[in-house]
């Protein structure tokens, strides 16, 4: 990989050009010490049939039920552009959180307060056929992901985050069983950041009752309302390391019950990908990722966990991470979103008795 591959990118950002890249058995497990024949069969008895592995147990699908009205951006709008409003926040690395935040023009998307903007937030043609009817998505890329003005050499990350408030009235409780899907295009492996760890995020914004422990909350310690991010990072594995052989990446997802992050399914197939996430009444959130853009399945289902032990109540967003090494040189990997959408599972309505009248 070369940096001036990702310095058109941000020269100009006139144009994404992609190509889709399409991509054993498992070693058979070890039995251990083997069962003698039996001396009076001069035939080993055939070994019974493989038994097809129990189903999975359903889980709420993400896209099930309506979708949350309003709450939707397909790109297609040619009036579509990125106010960056620079220098960027950088609250989390400096105390920094310089406003104005950069924003859409059509007020759906902001920059994370924490970490700041993407430095390329630009409608684009798609790269490849998406979804059918879909035309154009959202490319977003970074160089620059800590501090402005510096450079860190350690990987940083940017957010765009959806303005969900504002256009749901609240935030999701998961009472409602909401559920987010989304589409990224995933580039040929040449046009990867060369460096194995995070490249790309997808998440929400989550509430619980428990234990406080933001280091900066007032109430740090207390029992209260706990805001905290689940979600799937998408990752590369670079050949140029010498731990693996060809160029790879897997999704890993975060996080479990006692906060350590899971290592998903290997990326086999590039091209567009459907990710989703959703939350049921129980507090678990359940994770799912497919090739292609078909509406997701039980097969395209990961894992199902109580993040950080924490059952979810309130959904509050989602939002896109981009990470880079932040060397002030090199580009992150680029990549397109396109049709995010936030669905709802409307309660039933309790019967209710009016008293008689005397």
């Amino acid at each position: 990989m070369t940096g001036s591959r990702f310095a058109t990118i941000a020269a100009a950002c006139s144009c994404v050009v992609f190509a889709a890249v399409t991509a054993g058995a498992a070693d058979p497990e070890k039995s251990g010490k083997p069962l003698p024949a039996s001396p009076s069969a001069p035939d080993a008895t055939p070994p019974a049939p493989l038994q097809p592995p129990a189903p999975k147990k359903p889980v709420l699908l993400p896209g099930t039920g309506s979708l949350v009205k309003n709450v939707v951006d397909d790109f297609e709008d040619e009036k579509w552009t990125w106010k960056y409003n620079h220098p960027k926040s950088s609250e989390e690395q400096d105390k920094r959180m310089r406003g104005p935040l950069a924003r859409s023009t059509n007020n759906r998307w902001f920059e994370g307060p924490k970490r700041g903007t993407p430095d390329v937030v630009k409608r684009v043609a798609l790269p490849a056929p998406g979804l059918e009817g879909s035309e154009h998505g959202l490319l977003v890329a970074t160089l620059h992901g800590g501090i402005p003005g510096r450079v860190t050499y350690t990987m940083q990350q940017d957010d765009l985050i959806y303005n969900l408030g504002k256009f749901s009235g609240r935030s999701l409780s998961v009472g409602d069983s909401p559920s987010i899907t989304v589409r990224v295009y995933m580039p040929p492996f040449e046009q990867w950041e060369n460096r194995s760890g995070p490249s790309f995020g997808f998440r929400a914004g989550c509430f619980t009752h428990a234990i406080i422990t933001g280091d900066d909350h007032p109430d740090e310690g207390e029992y209260g309302v706990e805001e905290y991010w689940p979600g799937m990072f998408i990752c590369f594995e670079s050949s140029h390391t010498g731990k693996v052989k060809e160029d790879a990446a897997y999704i890993r997802v975060r996080s479990g019950r006692r906060g350590g992050e899971i290592r998903g399914p290997a990326i086999k197939e590039l091209g567009w990908w459907t990710l989703g996430m959703s939350f049921t009444p129980d507090g678990m959130v359940h994770y799912f990722a497919s090739p292609g853009v078909d509406e997701l399945t039980m097969d395209d289902h990961i894992t199902s966990q109580y993040p950080y032990g924490y059952r979810t109540e309130w959904v509050k967003t989602f939002f896109f991470n981009v990470c880079s090494h932040d060397d002030g040189r090199t580009w992150s990997t680029p990549w397109v979103i396109d049709d995010p959408k936030v669905y709802f599972v409307k309660r039933p309505q309790m019967a209710t008795t009016r008293p008689a009248r005397r």
